[in-house]
């Protein structure tokens, strides 16, 4: 038999002498954050790396701000022509069909733009600049000059002749060429764009419900529901603003051709482009372009421009009270002075496309606001007592 492994005796437990030192140990507290602050060369190493942190980030955002623009630009439009895909789908049309008979009406209407609206265009831009001097030149030679008190007349003179001085300076004249052929590059630049734009709405468009559940299943689940009929609604009244502000300025631009036409003012696509341009501006565009139109038409016709001053003015009265209210159902109501504020804003920093983006979205601040927030604090109740 193997002999078996006898167990053996526990080691003597050796005592510590009585003349011996205790041992301390030394426990570690929780890193006093306030006391490392307080120290001179860490808070300034620390304050120095969050600037140059906030520089890099401010510089990386700076160099990719174009793209940015492209993208958020992108999303806005892919919002815009949401709608009309939606109402294609309930005629029982697929999606990816209804976004390509969209987009096909879209590039229908860029070739004809470019066919028969640039052309006249960029010619009668030609000729308002030649006709300027001249038309600056024979203001005292009008009827409705001549019809004016000496003291309103001689203020018109001094005017005029302001005008006429700046615009026949050479300076004037190098700054005119130096825009020209910048808004050449820009419009080199624009069409550049424009390819990487539409390819960024074609693909927003096609994933936007797929971007939605992704974007609804980053919240708790108890909180999906709100979020989802919140989303639908933002969604909804942004792209109704801007599919609502494009149609109302296509068909103020439109009016604004006829009436050139059948009264016969000139410039009627020069004037059709900027009166589009202009009443992009909600609820003051109309108005500031019926003072520029009837300006304009005055050089020509005391009588034409009072014709032009009725008939727009009937139009606005028509645009207010039967077209917008029917076009814009579905956007949410913003109080006059915040549309005002929010074209201004959007303007200085986006330009035309800012002012287009402005007023979606305002109406989605507003409506987060009056869904999410003025509920939570109408629950805040203060205990009696």
């Amino acid at each position: 038999m193997t002999d078996l492994p006898q167990p053996q005796p526990d080691a003597p437990v050796v005592a510590p002498a009585p003349d011996a030192p205790p041992v301390r140990v030394r426990h570690r507290g929780p890193l006093n954050v306030q006391a490392l602050f307080q120290r001179p060369l860490v808070s300034g190493f620390l304050a120095t790396i969050g600037v140059l942190g906030a520089l890099l980030l401010g510089t990386a955002f700076m160099s990719i701000g174009t793209i940015l623009l492209y993208i958020v630009l992108a999303m806005f439009l892919a919002l815009g022509l949401d709608p009309i895909v939606r109402m294609l789908e309930r005629r029982k049309l697929k999606r990816p069909i209804a976004i390509l008979i969209v987009f096909g009406c879209f590039a229908v209407l860029f070739v004809l733009f470019l066919v028969f609206v640039l052309p006249p265009l960029l010619a009668q831009i030609g000729q308002f600049i030649k006709a300027i001097p001249e038309a600056l030149e024979e203001v005292d030679q009008t009827s409705w000059y001549a019809a004016l008190p000496a003291d309103m007349q001689s203020a018109i003179a001094g005017v005029v002749q302001g005008l006429a001085e700046w615009v026949a300076s050479p300076s004037t004249h190098a700054a005119i060429g130096v825009g020209i052929v910048a808004a050449g590059v820009g419009f080199v630049a624009a069409i550049s764009a424009s390819f990487i734009v539409v390819a960024l709405t074609l693909y927003f468009l096609a994933s936007l419900d797929a971007t939605k559940q992704a974007f609804y299943k980053l919240a708790p689940a108890h909180s999906r529901p709100k979020l989802e009929e919140l989303t639908e609604r933002i969604t909804a009244s942004v792209g109704s603003a801007l599919l609502g502000s494009v149609t109302l300025s296509a068909l103020n631009a439109g009016t604004v051709f006829l009436l050139h036409l059948v009264i016969g003012l000139p410039f009627a696509a020069l004037m059709a482009v900027i009166a589009f341009v202009i009443t992009l501006i909600p609820l003051f565009g109309s108005v500031i372009f019926l003072v520029l139109g009837t300006a304009v038409a005055l050089f020509s016709s005391p009588t034409q421009a009072l014709i032009f001053l009725i008939c727009y003015l009937v139009y606005i009265q028509i645009e207010s009270y039967v077209l917008s209210p029917r076009i814009m159902n579905r956007a949410v109501s913003i109080p006059a002075a915040l549309v005002l504020i929010a074209a201004m804003v959007g303007g200085a920093l986006g330009g035309v496309i800012g002012v287009l983006v402005a007023l979606p979205v305002t109406a989605s601040i507003l409506l987060i606001i009056r869904e999410i927030v003025v509920p939570r604090q109408d629950l805040k109740i203060t205990p009696e007592g």
